[in-house]
């Protein structure tokens, strides 16, 4: 095949999705709405990709990854105006794609058959067209007696189309592929509608050059949901969010609902694991087999071991190795690890401390800053008091330690193996193997104390 380049038109300015942000960097299931296109343009065999962007918007330039080349449009002079500012980058002996980056669904597939069809064809351009039932809004294809492509019709204002042609059901995608060497040739002939050049116009121009018009008709017309505002944000976020479950579903994952259920697009999760209701799985998360998560989760950027079990919970950076279980409402933040079968039970805070296997934070406890060993059971209010107020310090807990509950061990401290400390303790020195710590006051009790009251007498 000859050279491949693509071409993403990403200058546009977005105003309809009313937003500070500009449109392309706005999330889409975990990445970027530009990062879509973006990759599937990287992995359908291009040599090079060419991000069209305006020359003042910096932010977006920013955010491209690796991999694409960066063309800068003066002024927002239409897509034909687009293509010419990355005239500079194409290869004249080459085929070129060119699409918008507001069609994130769009997949390295769809371009990949495009590039073959063209130049299977031969033809001078080939546009990727739709039937639709309702093709209000888009240009419409209007060809000639032979059948063959003459033009695309906008439709945007009155009096573009005629009555005729706005009775065609067959529309411009705005997605092409051209002989770069012939769209080069005949784009800057192309007279401008107002300001704007539109890609579109080229064609007649192929055609009068001997050039011939191709089409790929798509029938997966989700593939090609444009974002111009939030409501249709939100309808690709729906549709991608249905593939996504899609492919997990076909791998072996049981989503029990997946109309409440968010999974971003680089999660991933082994067979034979459970998604209960209202779950969402963000980021870079990644889940082992036969684990059950939810129901009411959400787990961002984590790594979950296989046969993990986390019950309306929070996790952010957090690993979770074989058989562990959270919650219900725990709250593990980064750097949070749990070993083999360990647990944090309910209303459990775990920050930036290492849980051995098998150790157990029952519930109500705040674990931050720690090492804990294995087998240890921490009882139900244990604090670990890791600030003072301008460092953090860490507490070390050993292997088979046991915590009474209310126990607050004020870092920097070390509890010694099969240690204990007694109910109520406040524990400010370490504890030696094998020894109870017991850190606190010792009762006294007031006798009559209730009568004396009655009597005035106080205590």
């Amino acid at each position: 095949m000859k050279p491949l380049t693509v071409v993403i038109l990403a200058a546009g300015r977005g105003t309809r999705m009313r937003s500070a942000t500009p449109k392309l960097l706005h999330d889409l299931c975990g990445r970027p709405l530009i990062d879509w296109p973006v990759a599937a343009a990287l992995h359908c065999g291009a040599e090079r990709v060419v991000v069209v962007v305006s020359a003042k918007e910096r932010l977006l330039e920013a955010a491209l990854p690796d991999g694409v080349l960066i063309a800068h449009q003066g002024a927002p002079h239409g897509t034909g105006g687009a293509v010419l500012a990355a005239a500079e980058q194409l290869e004249r002996a080459g085929t070129v794609i060119v699409l918008a980056g507001d069609v994130p669904l769009i997949g390295e597939d769809l371009l990949r058959e495009l590039a073959r069809e063209h130049e299977r064809s031969g033809a001078a351009a080939t546009m990727v067209t739709m039937v639709l039932s309702d093709p209000s809004g888009y240009g419409r294809v209007v060809r000639d007696g032979a059948g063959e492509v003459e033009r695309v019709v906008e439709t945007k204002n009155a009096g573009e189309a005629s009555s005729a042609e706005l009775e065609l059901h067959e529309v411009n995608t705005g997605v092409f592929a051209f002989q770069t060497g012939a769209l080069l040739d005949v784009l800057g002939s192309v007279e401008p509608v107002g300001e704007e050049v539109y890609l579109p116009a080229v064609l007649p121009l192929l055609r009068a050059g001997g050039g011939r018009v191709g089409t790929l008709a798509a029938t997966d017309h989700a593939l090609l949901l444009g974002v111009n505002d939030r409501a249709q944000l939100a309808a690709v976020r729906a549709e991608a969010q249905r593939r996504i479950h899609d492919r997990h579903m076909l791998a072996g994952v049981t989503i029990t609902e997946p109309q409440t259920t968010t999974i971003d697009f680089a999660v991933q999760i082994a067979p034979d694991t459970l998604i209960e209701p209202c779950t969402q799985l963000r980021g870079t998360t990644r889940i082992g087999a036969g684990a059950i998560i939810g129901p009411h989760s959400t787990i961002i950027d984590s790594l979950l071991g296989d046969g993990v079990r986390v019950l309306h919970s929070h996790l952010v950076g957090a690993e979770l190795r074989a058989g562990a279980t959270v919650g219900p409402f725990s709250y593990l933040r980064p750097d949070a690890l749990l070993r083999d079968g360990a647990k944090a039970g309910a209303f459990v805070e775990v920050k930036n401390s290492d849980v051995g296997a098998g150790t157990k934070i029952p519930h109500l406890s705040y674990v931050g800053d720690a090492d804990i060993g294995e087998h240890t059971n921490l009882g139900a209010g244990t604090i670990t008091a890791n600030y003072d107020g301008h460092h953090k310090h860490r507490t070390t807990i050993g292997d088979r330690v046991r915590g009474g509950v209310d126990t607050s061990y004020v870092a920097p401290v070390s509890v010694g193996d099969d240690a204990w400390t007694a109910a109520g303790s406040v524990v400010t020195g370490d504890v030696p193997a094998g020894a109870l710590a017991v850190a606190r006051a010792r009762q006294r009790n007031v006798e009559r104390y209730a009568e004396r009251r009655s009597d005035g007498d106080g205590a």
